[in-house]
């Protein structure tokens, strides 16, 4: 008897990505009227019809909506006639991502299209965020996004890890690489400001925002057809830390750590990484976890200190990194999403082009 080698997994690439122009409001646009334009992009880019899409995957939060099933009106933008095979995800687009993926590597299909978008204007968002938190012991104190930032900060001050000047040089590194993108919300020498709370500024802060973001995924052969050079998902893995803010270091993210072996992030160096940092303080933390040195190029698109659309940052970080493959601008990039308060959950993807 003879015995055939089973198959390995399908090689799957980030083929086309887009983003609205980030701004403070757009209240003036509905998330559907904000999201077309995105979506139309995207497809325009590899000429895909919607109906040439196999699988389409969203994210989102109700609570930013502020009403049930949100994502529901978003289809609309999408065109859910004739029936499309989909589904959506209560978390960043980063993990609407990861969806996609699973369902390419099954065969089930080999596109996907996946979008995410967040308006945060209407409403205080660190208010908001406070619904992610430990509903007996954390919640009834009622610590907003930005105090449980500022005592993750001070506990790296505390522990030796970075003080006040370098997290200020964190923030005014991410506004002047974000001169160079025009979907940046802030860019160009932002004053450090005022403390928002202590050690944490202004400039330490991510700006409050609306936009959203999209990618489209392809399979093998497919990927090629669409695309010059793909940027291929050489591995991609997310990890939660502990729910309780009290039994973890503050100071370290070993979820962060975990994912990106997993993806094979350490396999070999990169030389582009996106990191979803919403706060200075945080890429130091990410950095560590990552073992990104100097020689690596961290967040050029400027990070999430230079625009911040909550629930489509992590899904941009992705695509960032997958556009510079694309242009030619890297070979092996990785790329971080997070949620929750203190980088609680975190998702590292590997990106690779083709041998140049």
């Amino acid at each position: 008897m003879t015995s055939e080698q089973a198959p390995g997994p399908r090689d799957i690439a980030v083929v086309a990505f887009a983003q609205t122009d980030h701004r403070r409001s757009t209240q003036e646009s509905s998330e559907v009227e904000m999201l077309m334009p995105v979506l139309h992009d995207v497809l325009a880019q590899t000429g895909l019809r919607t109906a040439d899409i196999g699988f389409t995957c969203s994210g989102s939060s109700d609570y930013l909506a502020g009403r049930a099933f949100s994502f529901t009106l978003a289809l609309d933008g999408v065109g859910a006639w004739p029936p499309i095979s989909e589904s959506h995800v209560e978390m960043d687009g980063a993990w609407a991502l990861y969806e996609a993926w699973t369902k390419l590597l099954t065969g089930d299909a080999d596109t996907a299209l996946v979008y995410s978008y967040g308006k945060c204007s209407p409403g205080s968002v660190r208010d908001v965020l406070t619904r992610q938190l430990d509903p007996y012991y954390v919640a009834p104190l009622w610590p907003d996004a930005i105090a449980l930032a500022a005592l993750q900060a001070q506990a790296l001050i505390d522990a030796g890890h970075t003080d006040e000047p370098a997290l200020a040089a964190v923030g005014a590194r991410s506004r002047s690489d974000a001169t160079a993108n025009p979907h940046a919300q802030l860019t160009g020498p932002v004053p450090q400001g005022d403390y928002v709370v202590r050690p944490l500024r202004t400039g330490d802060c991510p700006p409050i925002g609306d936009g959203a973001a999209a990618v489209i995924l392809a399979a093998g052969e497919r990927a090629r057809q669409l695309c010059e050079r793909p940027a291929w998902i050489r591995g991609i893995d997310h990890r939660v830390e502990a729910h309780g803010l009290g039994v973890r270091d503050l100071t370290d993210s070993p979820s962060t750590r975990l994912a990106a072996e997993n993806a094979g992030a350490f396999e070999r160096p990169v030389d582009t990484a996106e990191l979803h940092a919403p706060f200075s303080s945080q890429e130091v933390i990410l950095r560590r976890a990552l073992r990104l040195d100097d020689s690596v190029r961290v967040n050029p698109s400027g990070g999430a200190l230079a625009a911040n659309p909550v629930m489509a940052a992590g899904l941009i970080r992705i695509g960032e990194a997958a556009a510079r493959i694309h242009r030619g601008a890297c070979d092996r990039a990785l790329a971080h999403a997070t949620s929750g308060p203190c980088l609680q959950q975190n998702l590292v993807a590997v990106l690779e082009g083709d041998p140049r």
